[in-house]
């Protein structure tokens, strides 16, 4: 029987399982977790909104009626193309006769990887319980500091980077100081904080049209955001950010920053022996396979992919859209039948900002504030897998809207994890409050 390797469970891969799931086929899906993780909210665990089983589930759940899927838990090292392996990194070997790559992407610091334990990036789960932590434990650190200056360093959060994950993230920081916490502190005004957000370009979300970027930086400074575009990061310490500006370099001091301005593919993609873009994706055919290796594709972020003269963007639909058309094709070659040509589909472009405020664009329409946030909303909870993480996530959203308040606000202490190292990330998925 024809065996399929499908390596990652991010939505590419999932959803290339999922089409293959009535297939006369062997599937073994291998992931690093044990979880699929609906990435999108993942800021809404890093702050408090969510806790984590609302957006992720076990993988092995998922696929448990899919008869003809394994589901193994390992990271993998290597892929040796001429042989048709997969190298685990126990040194175990997975032959395939059809291989699927959807293993995503990783933090860039553009060279800067020693900025990685002062400013944590926000990709899994482990990320957002250490980032959470950290932002929560800066009020808690700034109630207990005397100088004024410290404190006020304490309480200033750097979110660095406007993209969607950036403009999200300083938004809910901001209303996190403004309304969750307000009036449980006896020492520090929470109302207080400064939420910087700090971009590069000269505006923020600068994916997006011209026009949605104005109206989302004006709802972000209407919740108290401080925008700071054109500034380029050249430092950052445990003690704050220097950035250069038009005007020369300013020092911003800083106890808690947040990276979102960059993403590398997984280095995985470069074990194939096929070209690598800038930004470590592989260039694949048309078809999403790699060049001289029919049997081979790769899907999501890890795929630099061209679809009618435009770069695919790397957003959850096209990698579901990539997954089934890698399934797809898998299905035409075994049959002996000609591949087909990706075909990327956009079905728009969202970003919520805050209570009330979002923006969106679908197809020609654009449209901003509160519609946007409504329909926000909605495809958010459309897309979120099981009922049961529909309904958490409802009940914490509608409870959250009517009294502000988020419920997943434990961390774990130091004196309870002694063997915390400094600026080492939280991974310990087990000590999630649920």
């Amino acid at each position: 029987m024809t065996h399929i390797v499908i390596l990652g469970c991010g939505f590419g891969g999932l959803w290339a399982a999922r089409e293959l799931a009535v297939a006369d086929v062997q599937i073994t899906v291998i992931d690093r977790s044990n979880h699929h993780l609906f990435q999108p909210l993942l800021y809404q665990v890093a702050t408090a909104g969510l806790s984590a089983p609302a957006i992720a589930a076990p993988i092995r759940h998922i696929l448990a009626d899919q008869r003809n899927a394994t589901t193994l838990m390992a990271s993998v090292s290597a892929i040796d193309v001429m042989r048709r392996v997969v190298v685990l990194d126990d040194d175990c070997e997975i032959a395939y006769d059809y291989l699927i790559v959807a293993t995503g992407s990783t933090h860039s610091y553009f060279g800067h990887d020693e900025w990685a334990r002062f400013a944590p990036g926000l990709k899994t789960l482990g990320d957002a319980f250490e980032i959470r932590r950290r932002i929560l434990m800066a009020f808690e650190q700034a109630e207990r500091e005397t100088d004024l200056a410290r404190r006020a360093a304490w309480l200033t959060f750097t979110v660095i980077g406007a993209g969607a994950t950036g403009v999200e993230m300083a938004g809910t920081l901001a209303e996190i100081a403004r309304h969750t916490l307000h009036g449980e502190f006896r020492r520090i005004d929470s109302r207080l904080a400064r939420v910087v957000l700090v971009e590069g370009a000269d505006r923020v979300l600068p994916p997006y049209p011209p026009d949605l970027s104005e109206k989302a930086h004006a709802q972000l400074t209407k919740l108290g955001v401080e925008v700071r575009t054109g500034c380029r990061v050249t430092e950052i310490d445990e003690e704050g950010v220097t950035f250069s500006t038009v005007g020369g370099n300013e020092r911003l001091m800083s106890k808690t920053v947040i990276w979102s301005a960059g993403v590398a593919a997984s280095p995985l993609g470069q074990s194939l022996g096929v070209p690598l873009d800038r930004a470590g994706r592989v260039a694949v055919e048309s078809d999403l396979s790699i060049r001289g290796h029919p049997e081979v594709f790769v899907i999501g972020d890890l795929a630099a992919v061209i679809s009618d003269g435009k770069p695919v963007p790397g957003v959850s639909p096209a990698a579901k859209q990539m997954g089934r058309t890698a399934a797809h094709n898998i299905l035409h070659r075994i049959k002996g039948e000609k591949a087909e040509a990706f075909r990327y589909r956009d079905y728009g472009s969202l970003a919520t900002i805050g209570r009330k405020s979002a923006v969106a664009m679908v197809g020609k329409v654009k449209f901003s504030g509160f519609s946007a946030w409504l329909f926000w909303l909605f495809v958010h909870i459309y897309f979120l897998i099981g009922f049961r993480s529909r309904l958490m996530v409802m009940t914490d959203w509608a409870w959250a809207y009517f009294t502000f308040q988020r419920n997943a606000r434990i961390v774990v202490s130091a004196e309870d994890e002694p063997d915390r190292q400094p600026g080492k990330r939280v991974n310990d998925t087990s000590k999630e409050a649920t």
